[in-house]
């Protein structure tokens, strides 16, 4: 059996292949926007932005490539959910909270057509989302999620039988699941890359390879700044779209934390597995576990499945190009095999990891500071491939309303727009504390896998310390 590839950045990246670099920063310059981070959210902002002003001087700065972080790496999931719905339904009353989700649903087809008018061939197929529950404290979990989810307006998700969530995808042991329409399965790198070149083709200046260090907010005449080895980028707007990695940016160390995810594919599976497991409609695939799965079937017909490996890093650091440690490819190829025992011959072809934004309240978040000239968007929590975009749409409006005197929008009076979040604890707490929760979880996940027949109290605990719920 060949060896698994490790890193690499990401398997999307080994089937597309890296991207030609683009040109660095070459010496200080000046624009009316200037995006910092080529993820979707900094690729999503500078399309929406330069789409509705097409005179508007925007540049965006990547350290690395567009693509480079968690929208290369993550494990393709174009869905409705998003961070912090029970929190904005607390604080601005709960039809803020619909509101925002009927926001997030429309996303999901923003997404999909936004990329047919672009041309973007991304492997996308809106087959919704499927979850699975695996033991008894799944199940219980699995209904009163679909109850707040009808709560909340969402009449489309729906409860199955056995026998129903079998006639879709065969997992074993599944005592009951639940789907809803609201996603698709995409190949993230090939969206990212789509993305970065119709923004180019629309004449925002791209530069890769340009590490930002320091954003300056405007002060005594002076506009905001983006500091680089390269030169220093002005502009009336910094907009701040880095997620997993803002800790790197002065003063940012706190702000969100970098929490690890990883993930691995398998080769390509024979036609008879599919026979046996069907899976027809690609939905992407999750469970109810407290440490939870994440699972795709790729167009080329291999199963992509995700999880958190070492979940975070002392310091906020990051991973070298996605470099993923032996015991976490373990740990994913064991929920593979008993997801699909009909997979534990099969060859896991690559393995590799990435950071996601985390808000010490779990929430997402998008402000611009007129004051300032600096705005930012992310802390999506690994729910950031639709919540991007409509975060891009956002900052869009709110820099448009302080460019072009535009008033406010359906999309600048949703609840995340200025919500405040406090910082992380410093170190070594903040390890502590994450490597506890999952911890908590992982330990939980056990004892409901060895019969316990409701949630773990472990998990209700981990649960209330961490600000998730």
């Amino acid at each position: 059996m060949p060896a698994t590839a490790n890193g690499g950045v990401s398997f999307w990246y080994s089937d597309l292949g890296l991207p030609r670099p683009r040109p660095s920063l070459d010496g200080s310059t000046e624009v009316d926007v200037c995006v910092v981070g080529g993820g979707y959210t900094g690729l999503w902002t500078a399309y929406y932005l330069k789409k509705a002003d097409p005179g508007l001087r925007v540049a965006l700065l990547e350290q690395r490539f567009c693509g480079y972080g968690a929208s290369g790496r993550n494990g393709g999931w174009l869905y409705g959910g998003f961070a912090g719905r029970g929190v904005f339904a607390r604080s601005h009353g709960k039809d803020a909270a619909m509101r925002m989700q009927r926001a997030m649903n429309g996303a999901v087809d923003e997404v999909i057509q936004v990329a047919a008018a672009e041309g973007i061939e991304a492997d996308i197929v809106k087959g919704g989302v499927l979850e699975v529950a695996r033991s008894r404290p799944q199940l219980e979990r699995l209904r009163a999620f679909v109850a707040e989810e009808h709560a909340f307006g969402q009449r489309e998700q729906v409860l199955l039988s056995p026998a129903e969530a079998a006639g879709r995808l065969a997992v074993a042991g599944t005592l009951g699941a639940t789907w809803n329409p609201h996603g698709a399965r995409i190949q993230p790198a090939r969206l990212a890359r789509g993305l970065a070149e119709a923004v180019e083709a629309l004449g925002v200046r791209v530069y890769e390879g340009t590490a930002v260090t320091e954003l300056r907010p405007a002060a005594a005449g002076a506009p905001a700044r983006a500091v680089t080895p390269h030169g220093t980028v002005s502009a009336r707007f910094v907009l701040r779209a880095t997620e997993g990695f803002t800790a790197a940016l002065r003063g940012q160390r706190r702000t969100w934390l970098p929490m690890n995810s990883s993930m691995i594919v398998t080769d390509p599976l024979p036609p008879s597995f599919w026979a046996e497991v069907g899976w027809q409609d690609r939905a992407t695939l999750g469970d109810l576990a407290h440490a939870y799965m994440y699972a795709q079937r790729t167009a080329d017909d291999r199963i992509a499945i995700g999880g958190r490996g070492v979940p975070y890093r002392f310091g906020s650091r990051t991973d070298h190009d996605g470099t993923t440690a032996q015991r976490t490819v373990d740990g994913l190829r064991a929920i593979l095999t008993d997801f699909f025992p009909a997979a534990a011959d099969t060859g896991i072809a690559h393995a590799w990891s990435g950071v996601l934004g985390v808000p010490r309240d779990w929430c997402s978040t998008v402000e611009l500071d007129a004051r300032s000239g600096l705005g930012w968007a992310g802390g999506y929590v690994g729910s950031g491939v639709s919540t991007a975009n409509l975060a891009a749409r956002t900052l869009r409006d709110l820099v448009l309303r302080e460019v072009a005197g535009a008033g406010a929008s359906e999309l600048t009076d949703l609840p995340w727009v200025g919500h405040s979040v406090r910082r992380w604890e410093p170190e070594p707490l903040r390890w502590l504390g994450v490597h506890g929760m999952y911890a908590a979880y992982h330990t939980a996940d056990r004892q409901e896998r060895g019969g316990r027949t409701s949630t773990s109290p472990i998990a209700r605990i981990a649960d209330r310390v961490s600000g998730r719920h």
